[in-house]
């Protein structure tokens, strides 16, 4: 995981994912990059270790029905490390916080807000999924 931390910092992108020999970088901010993965490379997060920046309940959704197997994150909301108890992701972060705040810094992030209390994971894709079509239509 050292090595992907690293490569986290040193390249200031957003995301690293590591599966087997094959490590990925990622520049989006949010999920919009997490959410591509899962939707159209579902197999490149089974069993990946993911070194991220922010990891919120909505990331952290995506990574755990992802398959995903060891996740750093420099931040990481309480919600998310909740979520993440429930599943066998190994988890480790630099900061947690209680939520994760919008870019604005005027109240929680969009999909942290429309998470907190939705159980279900395939719930809370669902709303991720509606959140990023939306975004794709701007």
């Amino acid at each position: 995981m050292k090595a992907l931390i690293d490569l986290l910092h040193r390249e200031g992108c957003s995301c690293v994912i590591r599966n087997g020999e094959q490590v990925r970088t990622f520049w989006e901010r949010g999920v919009k990059d997490l959410h591509r993965l899962y939707t159209s490379e579902p197999n490149f997060l089974r069993g990946a270790d993911v070194a991220d920046k922010v990891i919120g309940r909505a990331a952290a959704a995506l990574m755990i029905m992802g398959g995903v197997k060891r996740v750093y994150a420099d931040t990481m909301s309480a919600l998310a490390l909740e979520l993440f108890s429930k599943s066998d992701v190994v988890v480790s972060y630099s900061e947690l916080v209680p939520h994760i705040i919008n870019r604005s810094k005027s109240g929680l992030c969009p999909l942290e807000s429309a998470t907190k209390d939705i159980c279900s994971l395939e719930q809370i894709f669902e709303i991720i999924d509606n959140f990023v079509r939306e975004l794709s239509k701007q």
